[in-house]
Formats: C-alpha cells, structure tokens, sequence
C-alpha cells in the first residue's frame, strides 16, 4: 500500500498515501500507531511495524572467545591419513 510513497515522510504523510491507495482499516490503524518521526525507507516503517531485527540489550558488541591455538578440526589437520567418518569418543 505504500510502494512509491515519497520518501523521506512523516508518519501523517505515510496516512495520507495510504488511504489515496485504499488501504483497509486495518493497515490505517498499524500506520496510526508509528512513533511520528520521519522515515526514510520502507524498510524503517516495515520494522517499525513488524519487529524483525532483534532488540539491542547491550550497549558494547559481543567479544570473540579467545582463540584456542589448536588448527580447526584438531590433530586430524595435520594428519595425513585420518580416520573418516569416526566419531571421537569425546565428542
């Protein structure tokens, strides 16, 4: 219903649009309830919306775990010959 609405809009500007395209009830009411801000992408009003990224709990990026030093796959990378397909009892 907003595809080619001018962007960037504001939340009334994205009401507007919508009932020029005969948007339902329903679509009006979830556009109503945008925060009013300006939005600058469908993709912003689409997660405003219907919440897809997952929400920011921490202010600082998750840290790596430290390296192990072992190579990946353990001693087997180096192994010439390894034992395909077994299953290590520690597994």
């Amino acid at each position: 219903m907003l595809e080619g609405v001018p962007l960037p809009a504001r939340r009334e500007q994205l009401l507007d649009y919508a009932r020029r395209q005969d948007a339902k009830s329903l679509q009006l009411e979830a556009l109503r309830r945008l925060p009013g801000r300006l939005y600058s992408s469908l993709d912003e009003v689409g997660e405003q919306l219907v919440r897809v990224q997952p929400p920011r709990d921490r202010d600082e990026p998750h840290r790596p775990r430290a390296s192990s030093g072992a190579p990946p796959g353990g001693g087997d990378y180096t192994n010439a010959s390894p034992e395909s397909g077994a299953v290590r009892e520690s597994a």
